[in-house]
């Protein structure tokens, strides 16, 4: 199998997510050894995406897009992503109960 090369980009609402869900983990639940493992495996998940990209089924959205969304399920969230020429940018990571169907 042929693999591409794809650079990684992550834009500002995806680490802004991140950065909600690590916080609600650590303070909230106050279960800091989870949060520091639920980013190890969606790290570890991008990164297995990363050589392969656009190898899977495109996530089907109401909304007209310029590119078309990709998804990872890590546990209980699912991982956004586009593929721009050669960039593999992940674009968000929601919580899989949360009613965000509508809006991606």
């Amino acid at each position: 199998m042929n693999e591409k090369h794809y650079k990684l980009r992550y834009i500002s609402l995806f680490e802004e997510d991140m950065n909600e869900i690590v916080d609600y983990i650590t303070y909230r639940l106050k279960n800091p050894d989870a949060a520091e493992r639920l980013v190890d495996d969606v790290e570890n998940a991008i990164l297995e995406r990363l050589s392969f990209a656009e190898s899977f089924e495109s996530f089907h959205s109401i909304r007209e897009r310029n590119y078309p969304y990709y998804r990872i399920h890590v546990r209980n969230f699912t991982v956004f992503y586009v593929v721009i020429e050669n960039v593999m940018e992940v674009r968000r990571i929601l919580y899989n109960r949360r009613n965000w169907k509508a809006n991606i």
